[in-house]
């Protein structure tokens, strides 16, 4: 769904005149990145099997299971259930209690690259490969994220090489 077809509904809604409608866009449109930014919410599970199902019931049919730390993205909660998203897109529902706050990012790109500090002239730390779980420890320079490996080692990766961050 588009911004400005959006914004015409609200219009609508709120009874405003045609003339109004620019208005309306004009103090919405320059919020929407920080607020779909805000938006995401990211999670890990925290238990070593987690099944991810179909619906929110233990009685729905059982998509895949989830090993500990697996980066998910908040879409929806509802009565003890999370409907999450996974690094490929794939949408499943999960108990909440399942879920962690200790956030993770997995590698997305065939080779992501480990730096020393948030810049590609700073020294190599290690490569990981595609699937490999980093544990994500804050916010960097834009486009960086500090990692955690699970051998220990700190470093900076740059956030399109990564999901979850």
């Amino acid at each position: 769904m588009g911004a400005l077809p959006a914004i015409y509904r609200i219009s609508q809604r709120l009874r405003l005149a045609p003339s109004s409608i620019g208005v309306l866009a004009f103090l919405i449109l320059p919020l929407l990145p920080s607020l779909a930014l805000a938006a995401m919410e990211f999670f890990s599970t925290g238990e070593s099997a987690v099944i991810m199902y179909d619906a929110p019931s233990l009685k729905a049919d059982r998509l895949y299971v989830a090993s500990r730390n697996f980066p998910v993205e908040v879409i929806v909660k509802v009565e003890g259930w999370v409907k999450v998203r996974d690094s490929e897109g794939t949408l499943a529902w999960v108990e909440e209690k399942a879920l962690s706050e200790k956030r993770y990012v997995i590698v997305t790109a065939p080779q992501a690259e480990v730096y020393h500090a948030p810049s590609t002239t700073s020294a190599l730390l290690f490569q990981a490969q595609r699937n490999v779980v980093m544990e994500w420890l804050e916010p960097a320079a834009i486009g960086w994220v500090k990692v955690r490996h699970q051998d220990g080692q700190i470093g900076y990766v740059r956030t399109q090489q990564v999901w979850g961050s």
